[in-house]
């Protein structure tokens, strides 16, 4: 479906109208507002595009998640938390950690974080929904990820490392968070071995939205305390 960047959130198709190859691609276009990024979320939808591509609105089936109680702490991994001199933050340099997430992976240079994503991302952070977990090493960001946060739901984005392990030590500390303040589910998107190899699961779309029916409550700000 074609959305015009006029057009109210609501206009985001059901889920059950996503493609199967693309696998998960909903709709094109839209906004990427505070509002639109909110209802998009809620619904298990989330924007991923290139440069040069219009928004485009993605539902994956299956959807990797991992429940925060099933993280698998690895025996190197306890041992960079505790050895490494690394020391986690949140929220003290957002905009880095996006950035830093944006920079090209791979021998052509691409990165679906555009400034128009890292813009949006931005707004959401100021408004208190979109969160980073940062790793620190001798004053140096060397790790992190960003996400957004609705009710007992963190919605990860993107990760990045500079440091051993030090991507993996920031979601120890966002499962750390999540124990604490009760976050029942973390969405990880689509499936890796990489999260596979720390619990992360698949599950079907119509089971993954069950689970945001439940917790993607937003009048439950975990993230308020």
């Amino acid at each position: 479906m074609l959305l015009l960047p006029t057009d109210p959130p609501t206009a985001l198709p059901p889920t059950t109208e996503a493609l199967r190859s693309p696998d998960g691609l909903l709709a094109v276009g839209g906004a990427l507002t505070p509002e639109w990024l909110l209802h998009a979320y809620r619904h298990g939808v989330f924007p991923w595009f290139s440069p040069g591509q219009p928004i485009l609105w993605w539902t994956p089936d299956p959807r990797t998640v991992l429940l925060p109680h099933e993280f698998r702490c690895s025996k190197s991994l306890g041992q960079s938390i505790r050895n490494r001199g690394y020391e986690t933050r949140i929220d003290t340099d957002f905009a880095a950690v996006v950035g830093c997430c944006a920079e090209p992976r791979d021998e052509e240079g691409g990165t679906w974080i555009t400034p128009e994503i890292a813009e949006a991302y931005q707004a959401l952070h100021e408004l208190g929904i979109a969160h980073s977990i940062e790793t620190w090493h001798e004053g140096q960001l060397v790790g992190g990820l960003y996400g957004v946060g609705v009710g007992r739901v963190f919605y990860g984005e993107s990760m990045f490392a500079r440091a051993r392990d030090a991507s993996k030590v920031a979601l120890a500390r966002l499962v750390e968070e999540c124990l604490a303040r009760g976050i029942e589910l973390i969405d990880c998107q689509m499936e890796t071995a990489h999260l596979a190899s720390l619990g992360a699961q698949t599950l079907p779309r119509g089971e993954f939205e069950a689970l945001l029916a439940r917790h993607a409550d937003p009048a439950w700000d975990a993230w308020a305390s």
